[in-house]
């Protein structure tokens, strides 16, 4: 165990069927890699305002009803805090996807995920996803391209006050 500071950050994954609503990031931290839409919580915000600000700013859509499944931290090695990333899968939205400054979003078929252009973890706790179970875990970086360690499991529930 680690007593780093934990740094809390959202992504919420959008799913139309057998289809997921992914993003290209264009700045920031990722830029250049497809992703689900979030980030970072605003101070006195929860975590679940936060998902659906963020997925307003990035996609210009209103999420209804997201449900949390997935918590999982993630370390760099040589980082000073941990970030505790909150997935939520979301079914249904109000507006139409629109790119952003942040975001261009994009529908991907499940058997079209992009995983060379993406970030390396998402290959591990993607199948978790759309298969619809929640999941939990850690993952350890070195840089933003290798994963030192990993682990994830299914969980039946999260016991959260969002």
């Amino acid at each position: 165990m680690t007593d780093r500071p934990k740094k809390l950050l959202t992504l919420v994954l959008v799913r139309d069927g057998r289809r997921v609503l992914l993003g290209m990031k264009k700045r920031g931290f990722g830029a250049g890699r497809w992703n689900g839409f979030g980030g970072k919580l605003h101070p006195g915000e929860t975590v679940l305002e936060a998902a659906h600000r963020e997925t307003r700013e990035e996609a210009g859509i209103d999420i209804r009803n997201p449900e949390l499944c997935g918590i999982v931290e993630f370390e760099f090695a040589g980082s000073p805090e941990i970030l505790e990333i909150h997935f939520f899968r979301v079914a249904e939205f109000d507006g139409e996807p629109v790119e952003t400054e942040e975001m261009r979003p994009k529908w991907f078929y499940f058997d079209e995920i992009p995983f060379a252009e993406m970030w390396p973890d998402d290959a591990l706790w993607f199948p978790l996803f759309a298969r619809n179970k929640k999941f939990r875990g850690r993952i350890l970086f070195e840089g933003h391209d290798v994963i030192l360690e990993h682990t994830l499991e299914v969980v039946d529930e999260f016991y959260l006050d969002l």
